[in-house]
């Protein structure tokens, strides 16, 4: 049995299908297959049964993939050890960003990185928590950025960030006192949907006050929801970095959202496998400085109650 035996067989475990582990580890069918047979003969044991809508681990087969687990682990680290002692920073890294991020400090860390590390390759994907986590569990990402989830994903997650989320409007638009997010609630409301990770956090904030959010329009997009917000007398509830720009240029101002103070939480995930290396921990540290400067940075211009009652 050797390595690449067990990266085939890991990849035909994981996704149930010849067709999409060959895809994985970008090889023809036949090549693979070829390999799991191979396999096979040598252990003297079947490792899948065939069915209908896919293939299917035995119990040899998830005997096996308790055992070689921790190998690939252990190589992994490995690798990324041996890489330390080169003093060369170099590979690819494939990382999911929620947009909320990509249009703040992404680009900057970017521009900084390659500049620093010139033969590391990075890919950046765009969209959403639901997604990359999709992606990652796949092989797809080696890692992304996304909102804490309530549950439990069976990846593991590096903390990267804790935001406030504030109450946003329009440069002019004054809201009435804001104590609680149900007293935001009643305001003209523009909200991520529900399958966005921020609105599940404001849900599970709302949950607690045993209230409900009916936002009178729902967009996904964080940029469309401040374009809107900025040229209307709407309100919406966001991070204060998703919104980083015009909080910084002064079309839309930031509200504290009473003395209770409603946090969503950034994490990195990836596969327990597939830790990452020394160019993705570079990387993870770059961005969490990013975001750190600019949380500080903007935390000056969010107005709170003590504020507008000295201003009155």
């Amino acid at each position: 049995m050797d390595l690449r035996q067990i990266n085939y067989f890991l990849a035909l475990y994981e996704e149930g299908s010849v067709t999409r582990a060959a895809q994985r580890m970008n090889v023809v069918q036949p090549a693979l297959s070829m390999q799991i047979a191979k396999l096979e003969r040598e252990l003297e044991q079947k490792l899948f049964e065939r069915t209908p809508k896919r293939m299917v681990p035995t119990s040899a087969g998830r005997t096996l993939h308790r055992l070689v687990v921790p190998i690939q682990r252990d190589l992994a680290a490995a690798m990324a050890h041996m890489a330390n002692l080169s003093g060369t920073i170099s590979g690819q890294v494939a990382m999911g960003v929620l947009s909320s991020v990509t249009r703040s400090v992404i680009p900057s860390v970017l521009i900084d990185f390659a500049r620093d590390y010139p033969d590391v390759e990075i890919s950046i994907a765009d969209g959403y928590s639901q997604t990359f986590i999709e992606w990652v569990n796949t092989g797809k990402l080696d890692l992304a950025v996304i909102n804490r989830p309530a549950r439990r994903l069976g990846l593991e997650s590096i903390p990267l960030l804790e935001e406030e989320m504030v109450l946003v409007a329009a440069r002019g638009n004054q809201p009435p006192p804001v104590r609680s997010l149900s007293d935001a609630a009643q305001l003209k409301l523009v909200l991520p949907s529900k399958r966005h990770g921020l609105r599940a956090e404001l849900d599970r904030h709302m949950a607690g006050l045993a209230a409900d959010l009916a936002p009178r329009l729902e967009l996904d997009s964080t940029d469309s929801i401040a374009d809107l917000v900025a040229r209307s007398d709407w309100f919406t509830v966001l991070p204060s970095i998703a919104v980083h720009r015009q909080l910084l240029d002064g079309s839309l101002v930031a509200h504290a959202i009473g003395r209770s103070r409603i946090a969503r939480h950034l994490v990195v995930v990836h596969q327990a496998r597939h830790p990452p290396g020394p160019a993705a921990l570079l990387l993870i540290e770059r961005l969490r400085e990013a975001l750190n400067v600019a949380r500080e940075a903007l935390a000056p211009k969010i107005i709170r109650i003590n504020d507008r009652k000295n201003k009155d």
